[in-house]
C-alpha cells in the first residue's frame, strides 16, 4: 500500500522528513528517487535530523562529490548520493556493506540509479514528484507497520 503526502513547500517536506525520521528504529534503508530540484536532500534534511536532532539539519547536504555523509545521534545516519555512480558495483568500492547494522539508518538519493545493489534488500521507498513550483507529492512505499499514521 502506497501513502502519498502531498507537501506545499520545503519546510513542509523538512517536517515530514523529520517526523518520518523521528520514527524509525534502526536497520532500515530508505531509497529516496525524484527529479532534480524536487526535494529529496531536503527531505533526507528532516531524516536527519529527527534521528540526530535539529542542529543536524543546517550540517546536512547532499554528498554528491564525497557520495557519502555520516551523522551520529539516537541511530547512525549513512546519507549516501548515487547521482555520479556510473556503476551500483562503485558502491562496493566505499564499503557500502559495511553501513547496514542495527543502529543505523542508510538513506540513498537517486536510489534508481543503483537499483541492481538495492534488489536484495527490504527498501522503504521515497519517491518525490513535482506538483507545481512549490507543491510535491510523495510517495512512501514498503512502510513498516511502525511508520505508518
Amino acid at each position: 500500500m502506497d501513502t502519498q503526502i502531498l507537501s506545499e513547500s520545503v519546510e513542509q517536506t523538512i517536517a515530514l522528513g523529520k517526523r518520518f525520521g523521528k520514527r524509525l528504529r534502526g536497520g532500515e534503508t530508505v531509497a529516496v528517487c525524484g527529479q532534480l530540484g524536487s526535494g529529496k536532500t531536503h527531505f533526507i534534511k528532516g531524516v536527519a535530523a529527527g534521528i540526530c536532532g535539529e542542529e543536524v539539519e543546517n550540517q546536512a547536504h547532499s554528498p554528491t562529490f564525497m557520495l557519502v555523509n555520516e551523522y551520529r545521534g539516537r541511530l547512525d545516519v549513512y546519507h549516501i548520493d548515487a547521482y555520479r555512480l556510473e556503476s551500483w558495483r562503485q558502491l562496493e568500492s566505499i564499503g557500502f556493506d559495511d553501513y547496514f547494522y542495527p543502529e543505523s539508518v542508510v538513506v540513498i538519493e537517486w536510489a534508481d540509479k543503483v537499483t541492481e545493489a538495492l534488489e536484495r534488500m527490504d527498501c522503504i521507498s521515497i519517491r518525490i514528484f513535482h506538483e507545481s513550483e512549490n507543491s510535491r507529492r510523495i510517495t512512501m512505499r514498503n512502510l513498516p507497520n511502525y511508520l505508518i499514521e
